[in-house]
């Protein structure tokens, strides 16, 4: 009950938008998605594997997915649903904490939306297919004509048409109701990453890989601007319901921001040190935009001010490390480990257990930790030989079903050295003296 009173006091007490520069943090790795729900709640989607609801700056956190996290939304203001590199959909009850886990897309999902009439719900998958995920709870369908993977899909206005976007370089329209393609509007040549449409499907926008962003009909596919800032990739694309604003981020770490009425652009700031913008989100008044990029906060900067704000410090994150700087046994840790795992005392939130203590330790029994069930109850016992098996093949073929991401270091000195970092680092502080 007291967890019912919580998230209904989160609720209760929705974030508003501020008229000055703040930041939402608590998340133990960079934000990957932002959205901010039309009475003012936010919520963030994270690399460390959970879903944050914010109220007043302060987090309540949603843990079930198995890997970082991609795109969260609003389908009302009493529930949330989310995306995963898990390959799973979960619908968030927020009154009540529970979480129906949606199954069925066999790659990562990218990105989600929600019918008008808040019935259906929509999923973008790596796997190539678009999910239609019912929410009386009726079977979901599989949209599968796309040749590469799917990146964004957006309903239309009466939400009998769906938009999505393709690796593949097109931009497809969907009957709803038939669950058959209507047309392909779009065949670009580089992939298209996301898609934003006005409320009133008078334009849509679209961005791509090779850093174009094009406005669109979205009955016609007839090109009506070309918002093309010579940096690449477009990334994310948010659209304001409020302000007839739109906001374009991009790999170089750029916010665009443009007046939809005239197309004219308002602002053009560079966001972050270092890095992608990989999130977006207006303020229910469209005074304030929010983002996310390597940082592990959310920054929000009223928009009448961006132009003096100072942009969000990404530069010093560890897994930048100049590769020269340091030893490389402290050089593979950061590059490799860092962004998921600390050295010291506790998990902090992030995407793996802490390694404090690691040699010795039986995998699996970190206690503020949650394992996949592929580790939990493990006989594997960390070593110098258990941990260069790990990532001499891997960790999916060493832990098969681990959610630890995939990656391996093929060079024996480079696994020797970190083998050798980390037993110096991770050693309990009283065999250190």
């Amino acid at each position: 009950m007291r967890r019912i009173a919580l998230i209904a006091a989160l609720i209760a007490s929705s974030v508003s938008a501020e008229d000055s520069y703040y930041t939402l943090d608590g998340h133990g790795g960079p934000v990957m998605s932002v959205t901010v729900s039309p009475d003012g709640q936010i919520a963030t989607a994270s690399f460390d594997n959970a879903v944050g609801l914010w109220s007043n700056q302060e987090p309540h956190w949603f843990d079930g997915h198995e890997a970082a996290v991609n795109t969260v939304a609003f389908i009302n203001e009493d529930t949330l649903v989310s995306a995963s590199d898990d390959f799973t959909v979960i619908m968030w009850n927020l009154t009540d904490g529970s979480k129906s886990v949606w199954q069925g897309h066999k790659g990562k999902v990218m990105s989600l939306a929600v019918s008008p009439d808040r019935t259906l719900v929509a999923s973008a998958s790596w796997d190539g297919t678009i999910g239609l995920w019912p929410l009386d709870g009726s079977a979901p369908s599989f949209l599968t004509d796309h040749d590469g993977p799917v990146n964004d899909v957006a309903f239309s206005a009466d939400g009998t048409r769906l938009y999505s976007a393709s690796a593949d370089g097109s931009l497809r329209v969907w009957d709803v109701a038939d669950k058959a393609e209507i047309t392909r509007l779009v065949d670009h040549g580089f992939g298209l990453n996301e898609i934003a449409l006005a409320d009133n499907d008078a334009w849509l926008a679209y961005g791509a890989v090779d850093g174009v962003t094009r406005i669109i009909s979205p009955d016609t596919g007839e090109a009506l601007r070309d918002l093309s800032a010579d940096r690449r990739p477009i990334l994310v694309l948010e659209a304001t319901k409020t302000t007839d604003k739109i906001a374009v981020g991009d790999g170089e770490g750029y916010i665009m921001v443009v007046d939809t009425t005239d197309w004219r652009i308002i602002q053009d700031f560079r966001a972050t040190t270092h890095g992608p913008i990989w999130g977006l989100a207006f303020s229910t008044d469209g005074t304030s935009i929010l983002a996310t990029g390597l940082d592990d906060k959310v920054h929000s900067w009223p928009l009448a001010a961006i132009d003096d704000a100072a942009p969000m410090d990404t530069a010093n994150r560890s897994f930048l490390t100049d590769p020269d700087a340091v030893p490389n046994g402290e050089r593979q840790f950061k590059r490799k480990c860092s962004v998921c795992h600390t050295l010291t005392p506790g998990s902090a939130r992030r995407a793996g257990p802490t390694l404090y203590g690691l040699f010795g330790r039986q995998a699996g029994t970190v206690e503020d930790y949650t394992y996949s069930d592929a580790l939990d109850g493990s006989d594997v016992i960390w070593d110098e030989d258990t941990i260069d098996a790990l990532f001499d093949i891997g960790p999916e073929h060493y832990v098969p079903g681990t959610k630890m991401p995939m990656q391996r270091i093929t060079g024996a000195e480079d696994r020797s050295d970190l083998i050798a970092y980390l037993r110096r680092e991770t050693a309990p502080e009283e065999t250190q003296k």
